[in-house]
């Protein structure tokens, strides 16, 4: 496999450039000095921005855009074999990387490389140790999956020896990684339409962990089942975190303020080291947050600037992320898309001030809504009022029979009134209609949901 070397750097073409996690690459490259070409579907900011380093981007992919001069070719799994720019770079004999193949290279050349890897979680977490990082003045290499108002975006270049990754599992991406630091949040059943069952998802993050060098770290969550499946014969230390008291780090007392956000004592083996305040809601961002903490202190940061860093994190974009009010009606848009991962942002939002919660919710995938067809009509019920939006397909079509009309029947069969319109305009005059001051309204999904806040509070 061609190996990415900071110390020579050659020129890169990304085909698909334009998504949020190959124009971070892609910026890091530029920043190292790498000659960066790319293309994509349109234009957008991400591009734009891109262009603004430095790079070359064509709008449209055809075999003119591998030049003789291109020296490796990156593409994206959504990029398929009969694209006019693969099939070019492939008979040209041009060295060729997948996104995650990149990413892994890259990783190699830095002294500590952090992967922060599980079903759930990945942002928040990977966004909650760059800001510890930050305060305590690591100057890291940053890459995370979503907007960190912190660093401007979702990449930042540091010229330390220290980067931070999120590590996904689907399609095994990051069993190309190289970390000398794991951490693994949770396991469970998603992507469906890739993995046969839990087992191989099991097996995956097994052989995730099992990367890590004799002297690197491996940061599990003691609440995983089964945790020695996944520890038993890796090279790297095992350190613990949850919340049953047992673990290497664990919180005790704790409490939520107004907005729902926890503080908390941290306890280390044992000893309690002192007190943890959380900006973002939810028990489940005091799991995310005692994961941050333990990479933290294993990796030698004191335990005051660590705890500083982790309160001055308020979020990223589309985790329960506050969009503004219109008539009273509080709106939050938030991206949980997996029914463990709703069923932690409703719970979030039970200590969130409000009247009545309504919940939008755009189902992703048809594979995901009927795998999880039942969890989704459980976990949406704990909603005051339940509307869907039509599937958000992605990267599927629609082969399946399901529909967010099935979902909706399985939520009425449980007693409850589901809503279902099948476009923004109609769910957004609907809740205009039916929503009233003091209620709090969370659009919430993977797919483009969100635009349905930002039009209400545009009207």
């Amino acid at each position: 496999m061609y190996q990415i070397n900071f110390q020579a750097p050659v020129h890169i073409h990304f085909i698909g450039i334009g998504g949020i996690s190959m124009s971070g690459l892609a910026e890091v490259l530029l920043r190292e000095g790498f000659q960066v070409s790319g293309s994509d579907a349109r234009e957008s900011e991400l591009t734009r921005h891109l262009v603004d380093q430095g790079a070359m981007i064509y709008y449209g992919q055809c075999a003119d855009n591998i030049k003789e001069e291109t020296d490796v070719v990156v593409y994206t799994a959504a990029i398929h074999p009969d694209n006019p720019e693969y099939t070019a770079a492939k008979s040209a004999g041009i060295p060729m990387l997948s996104r995650a193949e990149l990413l892994g290279q890259m990783m190699r050349n830095y002294k500590t490389s952090i992967a922060v890897s599980g079903t759930h979680g990945k942002t928040t977490t990977t966004s909650m140790l760059s800001m510890v990082l930050l305060e305590a003045d690591q100057d890291p290499t940053i890459s995370v999956g979503g907007i960190l108002p912190a660093i401007g975006g979702n990449i930042r270049v540091g010229q330390s020896g220290t980067f931070l990754t999120e590590a996904c599992e689907y399609t095994n991406s990051f069993l190309s990684f190289y970390p000398t630091v794991s951490i693994i949040l949770n396991i469970e059943e998603d992507h469906m339409d890739f993995f046969k069952d839990l087992a191989e998802i099991r097996d995956s993050f097994h052989r995730f962990a099992k990367l890590l060098p004799e002297d690197g770290l491996l940061v599990l969550n003691s609440e995983i089942e089964q945790p020695d499946e996944i520890t038993n014969d890796i090279a790297a230390r095992v350190v613990t975190y949850g919340l049953d008291g047992t673990e290497d780090y664990t919180a005790k007392e704790i409490i939520y303020n107004e907005k729902g956000c926890a503080s908390f004592f941290l306890y280390q083996r044992g000893a309690c080291l002192g007190q943890v305040n959380l900006n973002v809601p939810g028990l489940h961002n005091v799991s995310n947050g005692l994961a941050t903490m333990a990479a933290a202190l294993e990796l030698g940061i004191d335990f005051n600037k660590a705890a500083a860093g982790l309160s001055m994190f308020h979020g990223t974009n589309r985790r329960f992320q506050y969009k503004g009010e219109i008539n009273g009606v509080t709106i939050i848009d938030d991206y949980a898309h997996h029914p463990t991962e709703i069923a932690a942002t409703l719970k979030a939002a039970a200590n969130y001030p409000h009247r009545e919660l309504w919940c939008v919710f755009q189902p992703h995938t048809y594979t995901r809504t009927r795998a999880f067809l039942t969890e989704f009509a459980e976990v949406l019920s704990k909603a005051d009022h339940i509307v869907l939006a039509d599937i958000y397909a992605a990267r599927e079509t629609d082969t399946l029979g399901i529909s967010s009309q099935t979902l909706q029947a399985e939520i009425e069969k449980l007693g409850k009134t589901c809503h279902y319109f099948s476009t923004f305009d109609d769910i957004e005059k609907f809740l205009l209609e039916k929503c009233i001051h003091g209620d709090l309204l969370i659009t919430m999904g993977a797919g483009d949901v969100l635009k349905i806040g930002e039009n209400l509070l545009s009207k």
